[in-house]
Parts: structure tokens; C-alpha cells; sequence
């Protein structure tokens, strides 16, 4: 357990800390799409990043989008296999059912779906209009920055290690919402203003340093940590996990 810098917490009190720390790193939620290329709350899986996204998507002006995607399984020919259950189900490696956008609102690539114009895994992109098949969106990262882009639905299967009785694909966009990353796609990039959510602690070698080292200065990330406190220290404490063992070979 490691103390952080008290200038770099914001204290957890109840749910309304949330509030503060989206309130610092999204100070102005109908900013313009540059306002949204430099910014991010970094947290450490995937339930914790749709509840900040969701929370920010609501406080964001304009009407909301919603895509639903289209499951099938192989060989379900007595339908024993309903699309409502289908719906529910997201194993790893799916995207959920429900994919909700607004104009102007940061996304994320989630597979390489055309590297040479820009559409790798990991590049964000802003929302520029919506289409019944199609996302027009426009790069905000790295060499193809500013290019616009069509985004369409691919179908996607999980991966072999998830016991299911059946195969499940689903057809989505490979996109996700960017108000929040999750700690490890958020590696390789340098944002300008991070929030750190911590509702449990990290739990692999080097993610804390992944978290902190997005930032170009301490003056510019925020930490919230919601089981922070050792009994008998002052301060908030998180935990960094390190295996010895790699750093010694």
C-alpha cells in the first residue's frame, strides 16, 4: 500500500465523490470536440467504465442514440435459444446489446478495422452523425487526426474459453463510449487531464504506473479511492502491484 499526494485526492465521502471527480476532468460537458480529445477517467474493468460513461452521457446536452445489435447462434433451428436471453448476455470479448451515443460524444476503436486510415484498436474518435448501418466519426488521435471515418457493424464471437452450450455471434459496432478507459487500453497514450476511479484496487504488475504515467504532470490527475484508508495512518492509501520476480530477471 502506497499513500498518494493529498493534492492529488479527492476524498471519498459517498456516491456524490463520483461527481466531483467527473466534475474535475469534465468541467464542461458540452465542451467542442476538441474538448473531449485531452481527457479521460481511467478505472480498471469494463462494469466500472459503462457506469462513469453512462453518468456522463446523461449530463451531456443533445438526444441520445441508442444501437442495438443483432444475435444469432448456429444451429438454433427449435429457437431454443430466444433473442431476449440472447440480449442479456454479454461474455468477454462481446460488446453489451445496448450501444448509446450523442453527437459530439468520444468513442474508442476496439478492433483494427482499417489500420491504414486510422482505424486501429485503441484509436479514439469523436461522433459526428449517426446512420442506420453506419457512425460517421472523425479521428482525434495520432497520425490520421482530423480524417473522418465510417464505422460499420462486424460480427464478433467470443472467445473459446467462454462455457457457453452454444456459439454466440453478435453484430455491433467495435466501438465503445471514451468518457472512461479502462486502465490498460488507456496504455500508449498521454492525456492532458486524467481522474483515476479506484472503487476496488488494482489487482496486476504495473497498472498503477500505466495509470499514472498517461499523465504529463502530477498537477493534471486527480485519484479517487473508495477503500483508501489504513487504520491508524493519515491519508489515502492504494495498492501497487508489483512482481519482484520480473523486474529481478
Amino acid at each position: 500500500m502506497i499513500r498518494i499526494p493529498d493534492n492529488m485526492v479527492i476524498p471519498w465521502k459517498n456516491e456524490y465523490s463520483i461527481q466531483l471527480l467527473i466534475k474535475y476532468v469534465y468541467s464542461d460537458p458540452s465542451g467542442q470536440y476538441s474538448y473531449f480529445t485531452d481527457r479521460a477517467i481511467l478505472t480498471t474493468k469494463n462494469e466500472h467504465v459503462d457506469y462513469i460513461n453512462n453518468i456522463i452521457l446523461n449530463q451531456v446536452p443533445g438526444e441520445t442514440i441508442t444501437y442495438r445489435s443483432y444475435n444469432s447462434v448456429s444451429d438454433n433451428t427449435q429457437g431454443l435459444y430466444q433473442q431476449e436471453f440472447l440480449n442479456s448476455i454479454t461474455p468477454n470479448g462481446l460488446l453489451p446489446h445496448k450501444l448509446c451515443l450523442k453527437v459530439g460524444s468520444p468513442i474508442m476503436c476496439l478492433h483494427n478495422l482499417d489500420p491504414t486510415n486510422g482505424l486501429c484498436n485503441r484509436m479514439r474518435l469523436i461522433c459526428r452523425s449517426f446512420h442506420l448501418n453506419l457512425i460517421e466519426a472523425m479521428i482525434t488521435t495520432g497520425n490520421c487526426k482530423g480524417n473522418v471515418v465510417f464505422l460499420p457493424h462486424i460480427p464478433l464471437i467470443p472467445s473459446e474459453n467462454i462455457k457457453l452450450p452454444f456459439i454466440l455471434k453478435r453484430r455491433q459496432f467495435s466501438i465503445r463510449l471514451a468518457f472512461a478507459l479502462t486502465i490498460n487500453k488507456s496504455q500508449g497514450q498521454t492525456i492532458s487531464c486524467i481522474g483515476v476511479y479506484l472503487p476496488e484496487h488494482v489487482f496486476t504488475h504495473g497498472q498503477l504506473y500505466i495509470a499514472f504515467s498517461r499523465a504529463k504532470s502530477q498537477r493534471d490527475i486527480k485519484v479517487l479511492v473508495k477503500n483508501g484508508k489504513i487504520s491508524g495512518k493519515q491519508g489515502t492509501f492504494m495498492c501497487n502491484v508489483i512482481y519482484k520476480e520480473i523486474l529481478e530477471n
